[in-house]
């Protein structure tokens, strides 16, 4: 439905004349009125979901506690499996947003009430969000930056977020891995990491960094991007994190800080692996070629990644 709504309105701005315009901004009343209806039956729906997975006893696999309300996949009900079994300190960080209808906590915003801040590249992210009414209904402070590993922690910090967070969820499509090792100004309790399930469960790799880096200009078919779950939980390791598992679509790691990793089943990163199911490959052009298995590993073969164990830069086809 909500996919439906946004194509919606990108038809309707497309419309031209006076009286065209006049019919949009009637439309565009009722297709906010609609969206909010969505959203609120959204939200029951998850409230209910999210009673049942506050039943379920520690050291469940993540698996099981998987429900969809905002998140892209079943995220929402792993972080609310997650906070429910911990003190959690209720704010948040979330980067790489887009327009924020699709995110990791924006049912923790609306449902748990927590205090949270977001950031995406997209210059009009502020109007966009502002329009879907949350910032005025809740506390939510919204920032447009190109996010780097040099400007990551001062944007956090001017946006009056520092020290205990419950939740960092981290999801650039590039340079993931060197942003998270970048952020010193907040310690949160949980964190959500992107993985490139593309790079396979054995070698500790990642894109090599690049301020710069844009997924799509990188490579063409879009899947050369971020780390792997190795390198993930190497870094998590580092920082003082237990691995507590993936979620079933095979693209975010969870990561829960040892102190408070107790109620949950820790994992080495081949026992919590989960490859993509997704096929999101493109052509040269642009074009959707639907790779699955071993051919998206050798449409990228050519491209450089960091083998963190030897701290030296090989070819993915040397993975």
């Amino acid at each position: 439905m909500a996919a439906w709504l946004k194509n919606l309105s990108r038809h309707l701005r497309k419309l031209g004349s006076t009286q065209q315009k006049r019919r949009v901004a009637h439309i565009k009343s009722e297709v906010a009125v609609l969206r909010r209806q969505v959203c609120a039956s959204l939200e029951l729906l998850g409230a209910a979901e999210a009673r049942r997975v506050a039943t379920l006893p520690p050291q469940t696999p993540l698996r099981e506690a998987e429900f969809k309300v905002y998140s892209q996949f079943g995220d929402d009900g792993i972080i609310q499996y997650l906070v429910g079994h911990i003190p959690a300190a209720p704010s948040f960080v979330e980067f790489g947003v887009e327009d924020y209808t699709e995110a990791n906590t924006r049912f923790l915003l609306v449902h748990n009430h927590w205090r949270g801040l977001i950031l995406d590249g997209r210059p009009d992210l502020d109007a966009v969000v502002a329009a879907q009414g949350l910032p005025m209904l809740h506390e939510l402070e919204v920032r447009s930056a190109f996010i780097t590993a040099e400007n990551i922690d001062v944007l956090i910090q001017t946006s009056g977020f520092s020290g205990e967070i419950g939740l960092l969820s981290v999801d650039i499509d590039g340079n993931d891995y060197w942003v998270w090792k970048a952020i010193t100004c907040v310690q949160p309790q949980i964190v959500v990491m992107e993985y490139n399930a593309v790079f396979g469960s054995e070698r500790a790799v990642t894109v090599p960094y690049d301020p710069a880096f844009v997924r799509h200009q990188a490579h063409p078919s879009w899947l050369y991007f971020g780390a792997s779950l190795g390198a993930c939980c190497q870094l998590a390791e580092q920082k003082g994190y237990a691995f507590v598992g993936c979620n079933q679509a095979g693209n975010n790691a969870y990561f829960v800080r040892r102190d408070l990793a107790g109620p949950f089943q820790v994992l080495t990163t081949k026992e919590g692996f989960v490859d993509s199911r997704f096929r999101e490959s493109r052509d040269a052009q642009g074009r959707m070629t639907r790779l699955s298995g071993p051919a998206r590993l050798r449409a990228i073969a050519a491209m450089p990644v960091v083998d963190l164990d030897t701290q030296k830069t090989i070819l993915i086809r040397d993975i």
